[in-house]
């Protein structure tokens, strides 16, 4: 199983539709988004070709395929117009890991969820992709698809079971771990 994870899109439809390009390049299996789907969040600027209906119409054509995370920019209206539920936190077996999913705004590197050494956390929030580990758990972010920060590019995260690897639109690789 090959999954394809992104976060913090903040309603830019116009890298949505750039990074689900290189979803089908990279013909993962199930897409996972960490969070803060369509608003940009009072603190963010408007991020280029910002778009919130647009950006649920791109997603809910994949909505069979998508495991949603609940972001701290993520409202109850949003829920409305998205076709798949948001999870406030999410995990399941990848061979011998647990991997759990969050949006990173209350589990993250300085806040580690109870998991046990060996799992994998996933999540989004800070919009800087990085893959770490401490405490025997890896941590990887995806960084944003729509307002990436500290001078990162758009990107995503391809999950396989020994395998973790954050790319830029290009294909890039910016972090790996094996």
């Amino acid at each position: 199983m090959k999954y394809f994870v992104i976060s913090d899109i903040h309603g830019a439809a116009v890298n949505l539709k750039e990074v689900l390009k290189c979803f089908e390049q990279e013909k993962a299996d199930k897409i996972i988004i960490l969070g803060d789907i369509l608003y940009h969040g009072a603190r963010n600027p408007l991020p280029f070709g910002y778009d919130t209906m647009k950006t649920a119409e791109i997603l809910n054509v994949h909505k069979e395929l998508i495991l949603g995370i609940k972001g701290n920019c993520d409202s109850e209206v949003d829920e409305l117009v998205l076709a798949f539920p948001l999870h406030k936190h999410f995990s399941f077996q990848l061979g011998e890991k647990t991997v759990f999913l969050t949006h990173g705004h209350q589990f993250n590197a300085d806040n580690l969820p109870n998991i046990k050494e060996g799992s994998v956390l996933l999540h989004g929030h800070t919009h800087i992709p990085v893959i770490t580990e401490k405490n025997g758990i890896i941590i990887a972010n995806p960084g944003s698809v729509g307002i990436p920060k500290e001078k990162s590019d758009s990107g995503y995260l391809l999950l396989e079971e020994n395998k973790i690897t954050v790319k830029n639109l290009v294909g890039k690789v910016i972090a790996e771990k094996l």
